[in-house]
């Protein structure tokens, strides 16, 4: 039976596996009215538990030998954190929210994936997010109802909230990401010239979130994904982001005051930095006093709050200004490094800073040499550009950034489309179990 003549029911249920990923990304769509764990981690923690169903009806093993010590790695330093947490509340909530982001949803996702038509669509899923949270994000500029910065309520944070001012840039700048993967590789054209005009599209709200580490990660993710596809590529992809920047910049006015501030100010941190890198850099030294103290396991799970002024300077501000979209004024602590590495440092020590960020390189070194073996003739190209953009954009937005607010799910999510390709994924195409027409309508679906 020919997939693009099955009946459309036939044709969803080919689809059945991959669509709970999908809903993650609906909920993330909708407006935050919350603090805390929202709709989007339950239902990944759903997820996971009709992961284990799954397997379990199958009867098929999980996750390979080699997938399973590159995932399970971290558990190692979370373990050690976890017992020398303040109290058992702060080491089960740690615990659980590295294990979910880090372990059990990107396994989830890796088991979940049965080839390269799944892994596209939720390549897809992140480009159609960012562009929804970058619509309201653009439309919160314009009106002046985003978030507040230097006093005007124009930064755009979507519908993530001013209580999460990074979740509208990182949803963004990982859909940008996806687009471009897309857009190099050996799709049809009328999808790579969807994907090419999607990415151009997110370059204005992601310019108009005003997140310095997101510009820094996406720029080099981006030219990390030019530099694999090729020279030809990569010089008309130059061009045609030039050409938009120029648009941008000139002929929509976008070329504010701010922006340019904002864009300076990378270049300036030891000249005249702003309070907010002088709060990063307070935050950071906070951070390695903490780590020298207890260099192999750190100070516990949730412990760099409770430590934070015993090793603070004074430099350090009471915290971040906190109003406009929707949010009423007020201060927000400052709880974290604002560096994954710090904090995983800080928190776990060396063995969980190894741990994680070794789990992490060997996603990298694999998934690249995946994508180097079939970046000329072999399947998927696309899929490798996307996945190693993504952790690359990771790995790089993580000097600046760290997990926390809803948005963090999406995290996980980057993180199960790069072990996908880099543990094999790309190359099995991951056959799906079971057989008469069904089977083979699914085995159709996941080439």
């Amino acid at each position: 039976m020919s997939l693009a003549l099955a009946p459309l029911p036939r044709r969803a249920a080919a689809f059945a596996p991959v669509l709970p990923l999908v809903a993650v990304f609906a909920l993330l769509a909708l407006p935050l009215t919350y603090e805390g764990a929202g709709p989007a981690d339950v239902v990944s923690g759903l997820l996971v538990v009709y992961c284990v169903i799954r397997l379990l009806r199958e009867r098929r093993r999980p996750l390979s030998p080699a997938a399973a010590v590159v995932l399970g790695l971290p558990v190692v330093g979370l373990a050690l954190a976890a017992m020398g947490a303040s109290s058992p509340e702060a080491a089960l909530t740690g615990f659980g929210r590295y294990l979910q982001v880090f372990v059990l949803v990107p396994a989830a996702v890796l088991t979940l994936l049965r080839g390269r038509a799944d892994f596209r669509v939720l390549a897809w899923s992140f480009v159609g997010l960012a562009l929804w949270q970058g619509v309201v994000g653009v439309h919160q500029y314009a009106t002046g109802t985003g978030a507040s910065y230097q006093g005007e309520p124009i930064r755009a944070v979507g519908t993530f909230g001013a209580q999460d001012v990074m979740g509208m840039a990182s949803a963004v700048a990982l859909g940008l990401v996806c687009a471009v993967g897309i857009a190099l590789g050996r799709a049809p054209v009328r999808q790579r010239a969807a994907a090419t005009g999607c990415a151009l599209a997110l370059l204005l709200p992601l310019a108009l979130s005003f997140s310095r580490g997101a510009w820094i990660a996406t720029a080099l993710a981006c030219a990390v994904q030019l530099a694999l596809a090729g020279l030809r590529r990569a010089l008309k992809a130059a061009a045609a982001v030039a050409a938009a920047g120029v648009v941008l910049m000139g002929g929509f006015g976008v070329g504010t005051t701010q922006l340019t501030e904002r864009i300076d100010s990378i270049t300036q941190v030891t000249a005249d930095p702003d309070q907010s890198v002088v709060d990063r850099y307070a935050l950071w030294a906070s951070a390695a006093d903490m780590w020298r103290e207890q260099p192999l396991t750190g100070v516990g799970l949730k412990g760099f709050p409770e430590h934070r002024d015993g090793h603070a300077t004074l430099a350090l501000s009471s915290g971040s200004d906190i109003a406009g979209a929707g949010s009423e004024y007020h201060k927000q602590a400052l709880l974290s490094p604002h560096s994954m590495y710090l904090l995983v440092l800080s928190e776990q020590g060396l063995i969980g800073l190894l741990a994680l960020a070794g789990s992490w390189l060997a996603l990298l070194v694999l998934g690249l040499r995946g994508l180097l073996r079939v970046r000329r003739r072999g399947p998927g190209p696309d899929c490798g550009l996307v996945a190693c953009g993504l952790l690359v954009w990771l790995l790089t937005d993580y000097l600046y950034g760290d997990i926390g607010g809803p948005s963090t799910v999406l995290t996980a999510l980057a993180l199960g489309l790069a072990a996908w390709w880099a543990l094999g994924g790309g190359e099995r195409g991951r056959p799906v179990p079971g057989g008469g027409p069904l089977g083979r309508l699914e085995e159709a679906a996941a080439r």
